[in-house]
């Protein structure tokens, strides 16, 4: 397996030594690397900061190389630049200094605290001690934010010349407390699809279905629909198709000490199986036709 690192180091493509199926991954959350001077900025203590992370996402969906698939990942971590937001949702309250005209200070992550570069992390945790400049949040989307979604078009590109279609599978995990509405039941993963929009309804079903046929708890587009990347590359009816996968912290890691558990190797080798059996299927499909827009 060769490895690619990009020239700032804020992420990482993992490639495969010759992909052999239609799928890109991305794990745009599971960055671990603070800096310094970040981190003085932040009110938070070294554990808090982290709540917003992905925890171990990357290494979860590692066996995708193997499969003959590219992984990038964001070394970054989420509490510093959210590349799963529009490149300019900003809340100006954070800042010394007038945002852009084209920035997008009213969507509802802005007011959530939870724009593109995040005024919190999770449980509603200020991540600032007080304003700092905006500047400094516009070179955050200028040299890693831009980059980075630069990289993945690149990928999907390659892969859709390549092979005729492109399954972009997006890796997240949520919160162990996550219960669906009016159920209380606990889901182990959510597959979003943008409510069908994103991938085709085969495709959906189908990830939905292997899922459980390993045995886990799988809800479909509640309460994670999937977000801004999903939304932006999938494009079913041009073959090019975004699935968001969740996996529920509580299967793999302690929420409070961030380490993992002992069943950790066993999910990611399910995930492994799964993934594997999801590219098996897409396979079956001749690229003229495959994963058409239903």
């Amino acid at each position: 397996m060769t490895q690619n690192v990009s020239e700032t180091e804020q992420f990482e493509v993992r490639e495969p030594e010759m992909q052999r199926i239609p799928f890109v991954f991305n794990s745009p959350h599971s960055g671990r690397v603070y800096s310094r001077s970040f981190l003085e900025k932040s009110r938070l203590d070294d554990v808090a900061i982290r709540r917003s992370e992905d925890h171990f996402v990357d290494e979860l969906f590692h066996s995708v190389t193997d499969l003959g698939a590219p992984l990038l990942m964001a070394h970054f971590p989420r509490a510093f630049l959210d590349v799963n937001r529009e490149p300019y949702e900003l809340d100006p309250r954070m800042f010394d200094g007038p945002l852009p005209p084209h920035a997008n200070i009213s969507s509802m992550r802005v007011a959530g605290g939870l724009g593109t570069v995040p005024r919190l992390v999770a449980e509603n945790m200020e991540i600032y001690r007080g304003r700092f400049p905006v500047a400094e949040a516009l070179e955050r989307i200028e040299t890693i934010y831009k980059p980075y979604h630069a990289c993945l078009r690149r990928l999907i590109a390659r892969t859709h010349v390549q092979f005729g279609l492109a399954v972009l599978i997006d890796c997240h995990s949520m919160p162990g407390n996550i219960r669906l509405a009016g159920t209380g039941q606990r889901p182990d993963f959510i597959v979003g699809d943008r409510y069908g929009t994103s991938a085709s309804a085969d495709l959906s079903r189908t990830a939905v279905s292997l899922l459980e046929d390993l045995g886990f708890s799988v809800a479909r587009n509640k309460p994670y629909a999937g977000g801004f990347i999903t939304e932006h590359y999938g494009r079913p009816a041009r073959g090019l198709h975004a699935l968001q996968i969740e996996i529920n912290r509580g299967l793999y890691v302690d929420e409070a000490t961030l380490q993992k558990k002992r069943d950790f190797p066993m999910l990611a080798q399910a995930i492994g199986m799964f993934l594997a059996a999801l590219a098996a299927h897409v396979d079956t499909y001749a690229p003229s036709t495959s994963l058409a827009a239903e």
